[in-house]
């Protein structure tokens, strides 16, 4: 009997999630395509960015992951263009048939149309982005340490946070203990001669907008009293020269912009105009499926689907819904190939939490809002879970102890300065 194939295009918790519901079930083929050769865990990209925790704590080989897998592929490709007439797709190595195709490939950085940002500015989507960010400082660092100029240092050690959303309040908070505790000990001249500051800065006239008041009110006690100064209501408009350009025409000085402030679904060349809303997010219905597109499906933070009666707008662009959608698809699939019917997809809100400082988090439920070290330890928890690979969550429950313990990670390695000359 020929084996129904699956291309799953994003390894991403979405297509993961698919893929590992699959591999064991008999009958189908799973090809799973990705730019990268390892999925990793975004909420700690930061942790990453801020020498905290090694890249390969939070990430895995795909396959490594499937090795025993007998009918599953790994296709390290970048997608070029969907031919849903001919049931294929082109990536920049190879084309790929499908009886069925999943499209999962997530966000990408959104610069809003500012050349200038996003040639200079420095994202936080990728393991990549992580690690230039963690030199960049470090080389900003060690220039302000070698610098007898005051505006000169002021420049270097200013850094500008754009977007007060979880990954904007992390980043910051990180940032903020990194300076308090280790720029003291390791660059104790330039920490004397006096460095620049952290700036936080969104358009909204909040922080952590999607969660609850408390934890909003929580976020920005916590970062002021780490000596972070919070810009509401402000919007970057452009950088120039390492100034920081805003919507009020004020600007800032600085070598170090950090962009955090918005997604645009990643591009799927091939598909019907008129199958992509707002952000460039796919358009599917309520089985997560392409309409007009019989065998063709979208899932995780590249879709959205209207059909949910609680998120009449469409989902949140969540880890938790990627990862319902890509489990219930998976039953779905099987339905589908056995021609019984399918179950509409209907999201079951978990809470949120975001991590604020050192032994600082916020965690909204759906009937409860807690705070302090007790969230801070539900956010260690619930984020080592997920994490692929026994020996990862050994490792990185160890390092994190052990960082946050010393203040004192020994991870602050300049290991690509060359790229780094264009900032």
């Amino acid at each position: 009997m020929a084996l129904t194939k699956i291309v799953i295009v994003g390894g991403g918790f979405a297509g993961l999630n698919l893929a590992k519901k699959l591999e064991d079930k008999p009958g189908y083929e799973i090809t799973l395509v990705d730019q990268n050769n390892y999925h990793f865990f975004p909420p700690l990209l930061y942790q990453v960015s801020t020498a905290f925790i090694e890249a390969s704590n939070i990430s895995y080989p795909f396959r490594r992951m499937f090795q025993s897998k007998t009918h599953f592929n790994f296709h390290m490709g970048k997608l070029k263009q969907i031919h849903p007439h001919r049931n294929s797709i082109e990536t920049d190595k190879a084309e790929l048939s499908y009886d069925f195709l999943v499209l999962a490939m997530g966000t990408e950085t959104n610069y809003f149309g500012m050349d200038n940002v996003k040639r200079a500015a420095l994202p936080m989507k990728s393991i990549d982005d992580a690690l230039e960010l963690r030199n960049h400082v470090l080389l900003r660092l060690e220039e302000a340490a070698g610098s007898e100029d005051p505006s000169e240092r002021e420049r270097l050690g200013n850094i500008v946070i754009a977007g007060g959303g979880p990954t904007g309040v992390e980043i910051a908070g990180m940032l903020a203990e990194m300076g308090g505790n280790i720029v003291k000990k390791d660059y104790p001249t330039a920490a004397r001669k006096g460095l620049g500051k952290i700036y936080l800065v969104d358009a909204l006239d909040r922080l952590l907008t999607p969660m609850s008041e408390k934890s909003q009110q929580e976020a920005a006690k916590v970062l002021q009293g780490l000596g972070v100064t919070i810009m509401l209501n402000t919007a970057v408009k452009d950088y120039v020269d390492q100034q920081v350009i805003f919507s009020n025409g004020e600007s800032i000085p600085s070598a170090t912009l950090i962009w955090t402030s918005g997604v645009i679904a990643r591009e799927a060349p091939g598909l019907p105009a008129d199958s992509t809303a707002k952000g460039r997010r796919i358009k599917v219905d309520e089985f997560n499926r392409l309409p007009g597109l019989y065998n063709v499906f979208a899932i995780g933070d590249v879709c959205i689907q209207e059909g949910d009666p609680k998120f009449p707008q469409g989902h949140p662009q969540l880890a938790q819904v990627a990862i319902q959608q890509g489990t219930l698809l998976a039953e779905n699939l099987m339905q589908l190939t056995e021609n019984k019917t399918m179950r509409p997809f209907r999201y079951k809100d978990k809470g949120s939490m975001a991590i604020i400082a050192k032994y600082k988090a916020v965690v909204d439920l759906p009937k409860g809002f807690f705070k302090g070290f007790f969230a801070w330890l539900v956010w260690l928890f619930i984020h080592i879970i997920p994490i692929a690979g026994f020996r990862n969550k050994l490792k990185l429950a160890f390092n994190w102890f052990w960082s946050f313990a010393t203040n004192d990670p020994t991870l602050r390695l300049i290991i690509r300065p060359e790229k780094e000359q264009n900032h």
